[in-house]
């Protein structure tokens, strides 16, 4: 059994991670043993209280540099905001998945604020993680083809790009799918961010590209299309003809998410 001063010293070679009890559990005992649980919640108490991890949320925990001692708990999540982020979605959905809707888009315009929510779509998994204030939202995509439920993970994770913040690297929608999951409502409380999206089609109306729009109309988001239509006819009047066409082309699915209320 390892020694605490050796964690000690092993966690002081992961200054700035975000770790959970399982890391911890895994220096103690790699075998995972739950007769050793107990040892393993007085060691994480004693390492709290030597201030070599700080307890974020149950069973997470930052490894702190010297300059976090001077910063309160609310602070000290903003900064590693996004450390959190992709040890989440790392240890909830591994590689499948892509961060999704209005954030996205915030990201191409390299825009780093921390959102009150994120989406991060996945194959398999939906759920809510709340850390402070912050909400993660793990979400699948479904739609409907000859009336069975499709999983339209595969086909939408070929529209991502990779972005980087402090040298995480994230899977994001790219420019033309995250535009469309902007102009989305899916509930009562996600109005549409006319600010975000007229400035993304200023900024990237001219190289948006057209063929990658045809091809994910043909899975979903006709109500978008058909917004982004409308918000995009005095800024951009051909590419507000492109969304029009692909409607006409896709009217089917435009009738389907409109009795849906997509």
């Amino acid at each position: 059994m390892i020694s605490f001063n050796k964690i000690v010293n092993k966690l002081s070679k992961k200054c700035g991670k975000v770790i959970f009890k399982n890391d911890i559990f895994e220096l103690i005992d790699p075998e995972l043993k739950k007769e050793n649980n107990t040892l393993v919640d007085k060691t994480i108490y004693k390492l709290k209280s030597q201030w070599v991890i700080v307890s974020v949320r149950n069973w997470v925990y930052i490894v702190p540099d010297k300059l976090d001692k001077n910063l309160n708990e609310v602070d000290l999540i903003e900064k590693y905001y996004y450390n959190l982020l992709k040890k989440y979605i790392s240890f909830t959905v591994w590689a499948s998945y892509y961060i999704s809707w209005e954030k996205a888009l915030e990201l191409h315009m390299k825009n780093f604020e921390i959102p009150e929510k994120i989406v991060v779509v996945n194959r398999s998994v939906n759920k809510k993680i709340l850390i402070w204030n912050y909400t993660i939202i793990f979400k699948t995509i479904l739609s409907t083809e000859n009336q069975k439920k499709i999983n339209l993970y595969s086909r939408l994770s070929r529209f991502t790009d990779s972005i980087y913040y402090n040298s995480i690297q994230f899977k994001v929608s790219n420019i033309e799918l995250s535009l469309i999951e902007s102009g989305v409502i899916n509930d009562n409380e996600n109005w549409l961010n006319i600010s975000l999206i007229t400035k993304a089609i200023k900024k990237y109306g001219w190289v948006f590209k057209h063929d990658t729009f045809r091809e994910i109309a043909k899975f979903k988001y006709i109500m978008s299309f058909n917004r982004l239509k409308e918000l995009s006819r005095n800024i951009n009047p051909s590419l507000s003809a492109l969304f029009l066409d692909v409607i006409k082309q896709n009217w089917w699915l435009f009738i389907w998410e409109g009795l849906r209320g997509v």
